[in-house]
């Protein structure tokens, strides 16, 4: 986007001229030190010597990196083998989950990066970043849609081995003693996924933590983009369980950030986008109670006509109404344009019984018409909650739902959900999100939102994540959610609509890598037109920062609602001058698109 184009867009965010425009001036405008960031050869970039010194200062772990593609024949060929091995990618500091957007980006490798193992080791990394002006990149999972872990002539901070995980059974906040009661919580360090936080808290130790559906998205990053994960609706959002963080901000300190220290930063990470305030390097999250029972339901129908697809949206819509739009139930529903729908929910609370029975009446009805067939049947599946994330009970009982990771030597636990590794090195046509509010539940609204639905998949599939709309939660996790940096709009929102679109990896340098940009701006286009039809009966939705438009236009708004100017003010007090730059990120207006200029 350029500068005209941004301007514009600031403009039509309702509060900006009145609140925010103010906060953003005095944040990076008057007074602050205006300057360029320095690529490889260029005056100022770091010498070999000063290289050593920050080599000696984090104990010998700077690398010094080059893309596997790149590299020698023998590690091309190891990453050509193990291309959709999401573990394979996190394991390397060279490469990232997503492998880049049309016309929008390419995951590069950072000439140096620091394979941190301690916060102390992320600190010298901050300071060495700030003294030579050098553009500052932090990875964990890798995961980001938007390519905010990589950016070429960078220093990469790589959390990947902080990966200690402790258990709590009575966890107060530094400097809560007294206010705070004791709490059962899990500790967990940057660089680990999910599936080990899973594995220590669930099946190790039978409770649960509110965190990502992707086993092998990043804690760190997901807490700070919102998060959320299949049993969502009924324990909130995963930055809403955050009770503490330890983090390294701007000026090189490691702070201690909770309700009773650094409040307004402990506030702004939880869903105020990751890699904008500071590097976080280690959080501890609320436990839960684990519900007996959980599972799914998997199926897909198809109807034979047009009138006969209408009639199912709107038949699918009133059943989740009225007997799924609660605590039990999360995941999706995705309506296709080949006139199918696609069933994949998830709920807790339930045995197997109970959750075929709340589905019989709507499977009665479609069997009742000659116009539905069932390509896939409609099934029910349940197990003890404790075994949700169990890689064991997996492989003995529902082979094929997970996939492990491949390779000789890797932990039995290490396991994605057969359903994801489309993701895995993916190449992003496009993608948007839009929550959509609960009101369009309602009796007199219904025949819209079925008609907004249907016109959308004429132009693209469309998937409901019910789990991601936290209308219909429990009252305290609404609470929860509203006490975030996340987009308001989440805590009236039934569902997070996702239209998206991509192709096969096309890593720099790999092999075959065949982008075809002209198909994937036809797909854009696709992509776009669907939003615009699903928009109609939601104009003023907003979007899920890490799931969203890369050319998203107002994306301050559509992020953060009326959260971002607190935000901004964060932003201001721990990195007064924008060390720390993301793509859209808290504070980025203020800089080029690659984040080496700072705008006059």
């Amino acid at each position: 986007m350029n500068r005209r184009e941004l301007l514009k867009a600031a403009l039509a965010i309702p509060f900006l001229p009145a609140v925010m425009t103010g906060a953003i001036g005095s944040a990076w405008g008057t007074g602050s030190r205006f300057y360029s960031r320095v690529h490889p050869g260029q005056a100022g970039w770091p010498t070999p010597s000063q290289w050593d010194e920050l080599k000696q200062a984090v104990g010998g772990r700077l690398l010094k990196l080059e893309s596997p593609f790149t590299a020698s024949k023998t590690a091309c060929d190891e990453a050509l083998q193990h291309i959709k091995n999401p573990f394979y990618l996190g394991d390397q500091p060279a490469l990232t989950q997503t492998s880049g957007w049309a016309d929008a980006w390419l995951s590069r490798t950072s000439p140096y990066a620091v394979a941190a193992q301690s916060a102390q080791d992320v600190a010298a990394a901050v300071r060495f970043a700030s003294k030579h002006r050098l553009r500052l990149v932090v990875k964990g999972g890798g995961h980001s849609y938007q390519g905010t872990s990589n950016a070429a002539d960078s220093l990469l901070i790589w959390t990947r081995h902080m990966t200690a995980i402790t258990v709590h059974d009575a966890f107060v906040g530094q400097g809560c003693e007294g206010t705070q009661a004791p709490q059962p919580a899990v500790s967990v360090q940057s660089g680990a996924i999910w599936i080990d936080a899973y594995d220590a808290v669930t099946t190790q130790n039978g409770r649960y933590v509110q965190g990502g559906g992707c086993t092998t998205v990043g804690v760190a990053g997901l807490i700070q983009s919102g998060g959320f994960g299949s049993l969502s609706k009924a324990f909130g959002t995963a930055a809403s369980g955050l009770i503490e963080a330890e983090v390294v901000t701007a000026d090189g300190e490691v702070r201690i950030a909770n309700v009773c220290t650094n409040p307004d930063l402990f506030w702004g990470i939880k869903g105020g986008g990751g890699g904008s305030l500071g590097v976080v390097t280690r959080l501890t999250l609320r436990t839960h109670a684990l519900p007996e029972f959980a599972g799914a339901v998997f199926g897909e129908i198809r109807a034979a006509t047009d009138d006969a697809y209408r009639a199912l949206i709107a038949k699918a819509i009133r059943f989740y109404q009225h007997d799924l739009f609660n605590p039990h139930w999360g995941e999706q529903m995705h309506f296709r344009g080949n006139n199918a729908l696609v069933i994949s929910m998830v709920f807790q609370g339930l045995n197997q019984q109970q959750a075929q029975a709340i589905w019989q009446p709507f499977l009665d009805w479609v069997r009742a018409s000659k116009d539905y067939s069932l390509v896939k049947p409609v099934q029910a599946l349940a197990l003890p909650a404790r075994h949700m994330w169990d890689a064991e009970y997996f492989r003995q009982h529902v082979p094929g739902a997970m996939i492990a990771d491949d390779r000789d030597g890797a932990p039995r636990n290490h396991v994605l959900w057969s359903g994801d590794q489309g993701q895995v090195g993916w190449f992003i046509h496009g993608f948007k999100s839009a929550w959509l509010p609960a009101s369009l539940l309602d009796e007199d609204r219904q025949s819209q939102l079925v008609d907004a639905i249907f016109a959308c998949t004429r132009q693209w599939d469309v998937g409901f994540h019910f789990n991601k709309g936290l209308a219909g939660a429990p009252p305290e996790a609404i609470a929860a959610a509203r006490d975030t940096a996340t987009n308001p709009q989440v805590v009236d929102a039934f569902a997070l609509a996702i239209i998206a679109g991509s192709g096969d990896p096309v890593y720099p340098g790999m092999p075959g890598a065949n982008q075809d940009l002209s198909n994937a701006r036809r797909e854009s286009a696709a992509i776009d037109r669907a939003m615009d039809a699903l928009l109609k009966v939601a104009p003023n939705a907003g979007a899920y920062v890490s799931e969203s438009d890369y050319f998203q236009r107002d994306w301050q708004q559509a992020f953060w609602g009326t959260n971002y100017p607190r935000l901004a003010a964060v932003k201001r007090r721990y990195d007064p001058q924008g060390l720390f730059f993301v793509h859209h990120g808290v504070g980025s207006e203020a800089w080029s698109a690659d984040g080496f200029t700072r705008k006059a």
